[in-house]
């Protein structure tokens, strides 16, 4: 019983280490590109960061630059929206080692897209 419960405090602390980190690991610039219902590709940079289970940032494109809005995030998932020129434009994404992949609704049309750390100074 002992050796039972021990077993499962161990699991425990590793899932919140793992969790910690991939939060941790959300805070910084992402790069990449959507395309956009019209077919037209849009590059974008992400600056976000991670505070427990809160993601605040900015997003960054062509357009100009907006604030990450009601940014939640939940173990390697993440959602937020960016509002431009008043349409809001609800974000969901997962982080994975490298990259995150995200998806925008774009008023009833999604987008899949991948953005990557930016590791340039």
């Amino acid at each position: 019983m002992m050796k039972r419960k021990l077993i499962i405090f161990t699991a425990l602390i590793a899932c919140s280490i793992f969790i910690m980190a991939v939060v941790d690991g959300l805070t910084g610039k992402w790069k990449g590109s959507i395309k956009t219902p019209d077919g037209n590709e849009l590059p974008v940079t992400y600056n976000f960061k991670a505070d427990g289970d809160k993601l605040t940032g900015t997003a960054e494109s062509p357009a100009g630059q907006v604030t990450v809005d009601n940014g939640k995030i939940t173990g390697d998932t993440f959602t937020f929206k960016v509002t431009v020129d008043g349409n809001d434009y609800p974000h969901k994404g997962k982080m994975y080692a490298d990259s995150c992949g995200m998806d925008i609704d774009f008023g009833g049309t999604s987008a899949h897209f991948t953005i990557k750390r930016d590791t340039s100074k």
